[in-house]
């Protein structure tokens, strides 16, 4: 994500950008959980990063299995939300959801007193209003070239800042304001995430995609030289896979299912996986204590690290 306001603005404020000369991908892709072989034979890395990032994974690989344990107990304290005494897959899954998106949340603590100006551990839309736009909308955009174009960015934040609002307030709590900033990365913001997509793309303003509209936001012709073949491929695309309904343009429904489509839920598996292998009375919750009693599939440490190197070094012979 870029940063800054004049970087804040251009990042938000894509449908203003001329599409680059490569392929634009507008799906948003699930990622990966590890690099790791999912194989509980040949150790648990793969459970390891993720369950706590790959960053964290490496961190506990230097720690002595006391210490992995010890801190594995804090971290099943912060999963258990309800406080109840018990973590259940709906609580991993949040988990595991979180840590593989560290890195957006650990942007957004970098830069929120550049948008907090008073502290209080909230952001008001005035808040980031002032700061992204205030130095040029005290004046109409002052002096600016192109105003409406300043305007309309302006209007699609507030649009988006107040889906981002769950209550209403105009006033962003720390999760308001990362789904502000990454709307694709929250259900309940998929609605924006579409609207802004069709703004974009839709160039004749009828509210659906057209297949020239579709290839023309991935691809500038060059006067007189032919279509390559990555884009006859699109176009077949569209018609055999995007346009579900076959009349000919996307609708909205169409274009969710396009650039955020259902994909294989890798944090929904990877918490039921790591709940059966860990739930010994099969009450289909974990306690503390079994989660602990199972902790080096949930972390790593000088001693699985050395345990599973002893193994690779078994198997090469």
């Amino acid at each position: 994500m870029l940063w800054g306001r004049g970087l804040l603005v251009l990042c938000l404020g894509l449908a203003l950008a001329k599409p680059p000369p490569e392929k634009r991908d507008r799906v948003h892709h699930g990622q990966e959980l590890s690099d790791h072989p999912h194989d509980d034979r040949q150790g648990f890395q793969y459970d390891h990063e993720a369950f706590l990032g790959k960053e964290q994974a490496k961190t506990f690989d230097q720690l002595t299995p006391e210490e992995s344990r010890e801190r594995l107990g804090k971290i099943v304290d912060r999963i258990d939300r309800d406080r109840d005494g018990f973590v259940t897959q709906a609580e991993l899954k949040d988990w595991i959801k979180h840590t593989q998106n560290r890195y957006i949340f650990e942007n957004v603590q970098k830069n929120w007193p550049d948008y907090d100006r008073d502290g209080d551990g909230r952001i008001a839309w005035p808040e980031f209003k002032n700061a992204t736009y205030g130095y040029y909308e005290g004046e109409e955009f002052g002096d600016l070239e192109d105003k409406q174009s300043y305007r309309k960015m302006l209007a699609r934040d507030e649009r988006r800042f107040r889906a981002a609002d769950r209550d209403g307030d105009m006033v962003a709590t720390r999760e308001e304001f990362t789904a502000f900033l990454h709307p694709e990365e929250f259900d309940y913001m998929k609605d924006i995430v579409v609207t802004e997509t069709i703004e974009d793309i839709d160039k004749n303003g009828d509210g659906y995609v057209q297949v020239d509209e579709y290839i023309g936001d991935m691809y500038t012709p060059e006067s007189g030289e032919p279509e390559p073949d990555w884009v006859q491929s699109e176009r077949q695309q569209f018609l055999d896979f995007r346009d579900l309904d076959r009349d000919g343009r996307l609708d909205r429904a169409e274009i969710g299912h396009w650039i955020l489509p259902q994909d294989y839920d890798h944090p929904e598996v990877e918490a039921k996986h790591l709940l059966f292998e860990s739930d010994k009375d099969k009450d289909e919750r974990l306690t503390k204590q079994e989660i602990l009693d199972n902790w080096n599939m949930f972390v790593g440490s000088q001693a699985t690290n050395y345990g599973e190197d002893l193994t690779r070094k078994h198997d090469e012979l």
